[in-house]
């Protein structure tokens, strides 16, 4: 198949990364990919890492110059599939759409948990316009279902697979050697994009909580983002910033969730499936989480990790606590994550999904 992604954020965190790695995957399985974003998009400066071919276009607003810069390299580049991924290059791909004799069919991914509107245009959009809808959770399927109406037949909940050879356990000390850290404390580790609604502020309060048993235990921040300045004002509110080390964003996220002895994300919105919390599962590591989302479709409290509410500080520090004092229980939940990634998780059950929904929708031209 000849399938075109489009993506109008500029921004960059696990969306971004799905769209790479899922292109990337089904190139490999011998269809022909592209992307179109804007030529700012951080996405556009990573696809050529990820042998993703990738053209610049200015569809990072909703106006005319996007709807007439993608309604032409739709016309000039016939394709036998469209999968959209943001709002606005959605709204830009349908508007495109409409207005050509023999446009391809649209295929929308919804990665967030943000509500969507209720309204009769986008209630258009996502079951007019677009011919199928996948979103990255069951959860976030049966909200659209339940709040907005749609019909279940045009929806597909397809989480992000990791690459399980990637993501597993390795040896922790000798990989804290390799990274410049001390074998002799404990690291909780957090791996996510620098935003509010990620829980850093929460993960911070907790730490400070854990003042004097827990002391000497550090956390490891790895990712950046907008919110960098701002953690910075509340580590020094909390007079943390000789705990916390931020170590920014990392191409071998893979070492550095070896090196920790538990993951927390402790997010309060907008979310699927975490990449971060499932490569975190894959890797052996006992986790802590919300209950926002999708995340507890991968994560059964006292099974396969522990969940607390949202922005529930003392939850967290009580978690955290709990397996900093009981290295058993640890072990067994991170035991039980890495059994449910190794199951569930894994990139190929992603491709064959989204292979099979391209198939049944795509306009094979020529064929």
């Amino acid at each position: 198949m000849n399938i075109l992604h489009t993506e109008a954020s500029r921004g960059w965190g696990g969306q971004e990364i799905r769209i790479l790695e899922e292109a990337r995957g089904l190139i490999h399985r011998g269809h022909q990919i592209s992307l179109v974003c804007p030529a700012e998009a951080r996405i556009f400066a990573e696809a050529p890492a990820y042998g993703v071919p990738t053209h610049p276009l200015p569809i990072d607003h909703k106006n005319l110059n996007g709807f007439f810069a993608l309604r032409h390299w739709l016309k000039m580049n016939p394709v036998d599939v469209v999968n959209t991924h943001s709002s606005t290059d959605s709204w830009l791909a349908a508007l495109a759409s409409v207005s050509m004799a023999d446009p391809p069919p649209i295929i929308r991914t919804r990665h967030l948990s943000t509500p969507v509107h209720t309204n009769s245009p986008t209630f258009w959009l996502y079951q007019r316009a677009c011919q199928h809808v996948v979103v990255t959770g069951t959860a976030l399927k049966e909200q659209l279902i339940r709040v907005n109406g749609f019909d279940p037949a045009t929806l597909s909940s397809v989480p992000t697979g990791i690459d399980l050879e990637r993501f597993q356990p390795r040896e922790r000390l000798a990989t804290r050697a390799e990274l410049g850290l001390r074998a002799d404390i404990s690291y909780i580790g957090i791996v996510a994009t620098l935003r509010d609604w990620k829980g850093h502020t929460v993960l911070f309060d907790a730490l400070h909580r854990l003042d004097g048993e827990f002391a000497s235990s550090r956390l490891l921040v790895v990712g950046d983002g907008p919110y960098r300045d701002r953690l910075d004002t509340k580590l020094a509110a909390f007079d943390l910033a000789n705990r916390v080390d931020f170590v920014g964003h990392r191409y071998d996220p893979e070492r550095w969730l070896a090196a920790m002895d538990l993951f927390v994300l402790p997010s309060w919105g907008d979310e699927g499936v975490s990449q971060a919390l499932m490569q975190a599962m894959a890797t052996g590591l006992p986790v802590i989480t919300t209950t926002v989302g999708s995340l507890t479709e991968v994560v059964k409290n006292g099974e396969t990790g522990l969940l607390i509410p949202p922005r529930n500080t003392e939850a967290l520090a009580e978690a955290i606590a709990c397996l900093l004092r009981d290295p058993s229980l640890a072990a067994r939940l991170g035991a039980a994550a890495r059994e449910f990634a190794s199951r569930h998780c894994g990139r190929e059950q992603m491709l064959d999904r989204m292979e099979t929904i391209f198939s049944r929708f795509a306009r094979h031209r020529g064929r």
